[in-house]
Parts: structure tokens; sequence; C-alpha cells
């Protein structure tokens, strides 16, 4: 038992650099500075969940957080990539464009992200109702990926 003491073993998974005293976030509701009407949605949603999922820090409301997870969706974009022998389209292309913003409780900026983006291809369809699914999946994903990579910077690129 002392030889594995000593010789460094120790739970992995809930190493963190977050300053000490940081115990808990609050991520309220993006804001939405494109056309792109509820994208909001999905964003808030993804990071909420990155959070509550992994525990190391608290998700509270506002009143209550040591940190303020703040987020601006600044750009979205869709462009057709593909097309078949009569032009119609197959495949597009969305990327979205956010900037991040971590405050502790006084408002002093700990980290700021300008322009994350990230980029998502989905099938097009003759069905415009099929279509706006597979885009809203898109975007979905996108959410999610975001979400992760800015967790993990979070807890362990602080």
């Amino acid at each position: 038992m002392v030889l594995i003491v000593s010789c460094g073993y120790r739970m992995v998974g809930k190493e963190t650099h977050v300053p000490p005293g940081l115990n808990s976030v609050a991520v309220p509701t993006f804001k939405n500075r494109t056309y792109e009407p509820g994208i909001e949605v999905p964003f808030t949603r993804a990071f909420l969940s990155e959070f509550i999922l992994d525990r190391r820090v608290n998700v509270v409301d506002r009143a209550q957080a040591d940190s303020l997870l703040e987020g601006i969706i600044t750009d979205f974009s869709i462009y057709s990539v593909s097309y078949d022998r009569s032009g119609l389209v197959l495949e597009y292309q969305t990327s979205v464009m956010l900037d991040l913003t971590l405050k502790d409780r006084t408002g002093k900026v700990l980290w700021e992200e300008k322009n994350f983006s990230e980029t998502q291809w989905f099938r097009a369809s003759s069905n415009v109702l099929t279509s706006e699914v597979n885009k809203t999946a898109a975007i979905q994903k996108i959410a999610r990926l975001v979400a992760e990579r800015l967790r993990n910077r979070f807890f362990y690129n602080f």
C-alpha cells in the first residue's frame, strides 16, 4: 500500500486547473446576434449539459454563482457545397461563430474567447422539412462540440 501511495497514483477525471474558489458557474441564455431564429437555445442547453454532467462545478443561478459564462452567437452561415448532375444541392456546410466570456462574481473577466467557431455539413433533401431537420441536427452537433471544447478548456487549460 505504501508503494502505491508513494508512486504518485491518483484518481483521474476530477483534476482541474480552475482557480480556487471557483466552485459554481451560471450560464445565462446566450445572446443571438444572427438572423437564425432560436440558435441560442441549443448552445445554452449544450453548455448547461456539459457542466451539469461533468459535476466538478455546480451549475447555479446568477445570484449564487462564483462565475458567469456568457456567450454571444455572432455569426451563422450556411453554404451549399455539393450538387448533383442537375444542379440540385446535395450537401450544405454550416458554420457558427461565437464569443465566450467567463467572469468572476465581481465582473472581472477571467478569460475571453473571441471568434470561437465550428463547422458541420449536412445532407440536403428535396423535402424542405427533412432539410430543416438536418440543419437543426447540424447546429445541435456544433453546439455540443463547442461546449465540449470549452468545458475542456475550463478545466484543463485555465
